[in-house]
């Protein structure tokens, strides 16, 4: 692992591949590190003649936190929006969009192919419509518009991914239990969920996480940014909209929404995907990818 020092905050980033100039730059979801991008993903994906960077968005794993930086907790973000009121954001995802070009700037490099998951995804289309000339390419995977008309996540999906969670580091059994709840709930049918390879990734999360509470802060980043739909029509390069028909988080809508909202979108819809990309997928979905960015 590296560290970028860019936008006055440190980035942890790595590198999977040859150094070339077809690179891709995978983006990380919703209270998420790099590592969500697993290696075997990602060296299918360096096998297909790419060089391939993750990072750790801000307020997540090894990079910079705005722990400092006082944000409205969950009853009083509920009232906030309730009443139509101003939400006080450290940053929005603008600000985390100027990260991942600044990590392009750190690296030298002139254009990349866009791939992100989740509010990856947002930010990768909030990228390739600002700095049209540094990318090549859009994949946005399980991901949203942001339509505010769009179907809502289930209720107890958002009860979980949002209710207080114990300190790992004085109750990791319970902490653990509770991460492995949410993550089978949010996991779709087809596929198979295999508990110890999903212990063993909130383990190391657990020791790489330099502070917490970074999910409530970009979940407000997302919230002030908000939806405009003339921001995807912004966007001309060829994009990639991946979806799974089980996903509680995003529902299917929202990613068949993003692809309407762009000229020229591929929607590809997966049977029995949930919010996750199984290890099943890895090698069909990279193909697709690897197609779709060469071309």
């Amino acid at each position: 692992m590296e560290i970028a020092h860019i936008n006055k905050i440190e980035l942890c980033y790595d590198i999977i591949g040859e150094e070339n100039n077809n690179t891709i730059v995978l983006i990380s979801g919703l209270g998420t590190q790099m590592i969500r991008w697993s290696i075997p993903f990602c060296e299918l994906l360096a096998q297909k003649g790419f060089r391939v960077i993750r990072f750790d968005n801000r307020d997540s794993g090894c990079s910079t936190f705005f722990s400092n930086q006082k944000v409205p907790d969950l009853k009083e973000l509920q009232d906030l929006l309730q009443s139509g009121k101003s939400i006080n954001a450290p940053y929005t995802l603008f600000d985390m969009v100027d990260d991942l070009i600044g990590l392009m700037d750190f690296l030298s490099i002139d254009k990349a192919h866009f791939i992100g998951r989740s509010m990856g995804g947002i930010i990768a289309q909030l990228a390739a419509g600002k700095y049209p000339e540094r990318v090549m390419t859009l994949t946005s995977i399980m991901s949203t518009s942001l339509n505010p008309n769009l179907p809502a996540a289930h209720e107890d999906v958002m009860q979980m991914m949002l209710s207080p969670k114990p300190d790992p580091n004085f109750n990791k059994t319970v902490f653990i239990e509770q991460a492995i709840t949410f993550l089978k709930r949010i996991s779709g049918s087809r596929f198979s969920f295999n508990e110890d390879d999903q212990i063993a990734i909130i383990e190391e999360e657990i020791v790489r996480s330099k502070g917490q509470n970074g999910l409530l802060r970009q979940l407000i980043a997302i919230i002030t940014t908000g939806y405009k739909k003339e921001r995807l029509e912004k966007i001309k390069v060829p994009t990639l909209v991946i979806h799974g028909s089980e996903d509680p988080v995003f529902l299917p809508e929202c990613g068949k929404d993003t692809a309407d909202s762009v000229a020229d979108a591929k929607y590809m819809l997966i049977e029995g995907m949930g919010h996750e990309i199984p290890a099943e997928l890895f090698l069909s979905m990279t193909d697709a990818i690897g197609e779709h960015c060469k071309k």
